[in-house]
């Protein structure tokens, strides 16, 4: 059994799916390991590393393509990578169907077997091939990191002999794996957090972490059997509006976290609710990338209106991305000894598995 990776566009994509760690437990199950030249090079991983445990190095994204049993990746490979793929591979990744669905189902045609991780169900079994919960939780460190660094004043409150400097006042819209980090990496820095999520069950959570939970009418009806939030009726967004907008006038760092799977982010913070922060504030958009939460975001860019930066990125985990690499391929891993049936040393793709079934694109 061969399994492969091709390098990513490291200008969009700086993350890596086998790590030195992964390729060594890989090569114990017995697999030959297929990388391509420099792949981990842009994270201080050498292909000499890569060698000395076993793996193969080829030039040739071609041959790793045409002649691996499983190709595991960070996203959809480019249309002229994918064509190189045949009949019964499998490829492995975060394959965003729902905005690759003409695409993917093409494929599929091919009779190539795809796997897209984002799909996993939420059982206790799948936890540790979670790859939503993984890369949420360092996201959801680092938009705070990001925002604090934005602000120009201190987090903390701070005592001293000139006077009293009170501490940062941060809101997180969204108490899903990502809201409770920058709930968690927030307090620990020493400011006061508030939170607000359309699930009920996120109260408990975020008073756990020490922050305060701000309550709308009727969350309690939009969480669905997955665990996930689902869309709000016009009635709850106008309830929540009306409370956010009178919190954010005593709030100056807002984390916005909520996504809905397979949809356009929800807009919660509205223009008009915008102007109800103070000049220095700053909004730190997780969600950027399916529409964002706000009124005003945009991908890559920091917006500024009357004084209150929105900041939002296509890609936060490319600033952390040796670590989100380690867990990402940890993940794939989890997910692939899954498939493995150890005992005959071949690929099982068990329909009657959970896992296997609701992540396998038809």
């Amino acid at each position: 059994m061969k399994i492969g990776s091709v390098s990513e566009n490291i200008k969009i994509e700086k993350r890596i799916a086998v790590t030195p760690e992964t390729a060594k437990k890989y090569i114990s199950f017995g697999f030959e390991v297929i990388l391509s030249k420099n792949y981990g090079l842009h994270l201080g991983i050498t292909d000499e590393e890569y060698k000395n445990l076993g793996v193969k190095i080829s030039n040739d994204e071609k041959e790793i393509l045409n002649n691996t049993n499983i190709v595991v990746q960070l996203g959809l490979l480019s249309d002229e990578k994918c064509s190189l793929l045949k009949k019964d591979q499998i490829l492995i990744g975060i394959l965003n169907p729902y905005d690759n669905k003409n695409k993917l189902d093409n494929l599929v045609k091919k009779e190539i077997n795809f796997f897209s991780l984002e799909l996993l169900p939420r059982i206790t079994r799948a936890q540790s091939m979670d790859i939503l919960s993984s890369q949420a939780n360092l996201a959801g460190y680092k938009a705070v990191v990001e925002s604090f660094a934005n602000f120009e004043k201190a987090i903390p409150m701070m005592m001293t002999a000139a006077g009293t400097v009170p501490a940062a006042k941060v809101l997180v819209v969204g108490a899903g794996v990502a809201g409770l980090q920058a709930i968690a990496t927030a307090k620990r820095m020493g400011a006061i957090v508030f939170s607000t999520d359309v699930r009920m069950a996120s109260k408990e959570q975020v008073e756990s972490l020490g922050g305060k939970f701000l309550t709308v009418e009727g969350a309690e009806n939009l969480e669905t059997e997955g665990g996930y939030a689902k869309e709000a009726s016009e009635d709850f967004k106008k309830k929540q509006e009306d409370l956010l907008s009178e919190t954010l006038k005593k709030i100056d760092i807002v984390i916005c976290t909520a996504l809905i799977p397979g949809k356009k982010a929800p807009l919660i913070i509205k223009e008009n609710m915008i102007n109800n922060l103070q000049p220095g504030s700053v909004i730190y958009d997780l969600a950027a990338v399916q529409g964002g939460n706000t009124a005003l975001t945009e991908v890559d860019k920091i917006i500024e209106k009357n004084g209150i930066k929105i900041m939002g990125e296509s890609n936060i985990l490319n600033k952390l991305p040796i670590s989100a690499s380690s867990l990402y391929a940890k993940n794939m891993f989890n997910f692939v000894e899954n498939l493995f049936d150890k005992e005959n040393k071949k690929i099982n793709i068990n329909l009657e598995d959970e896992i296997i079934k609701k992540t396998l694109i038809k």
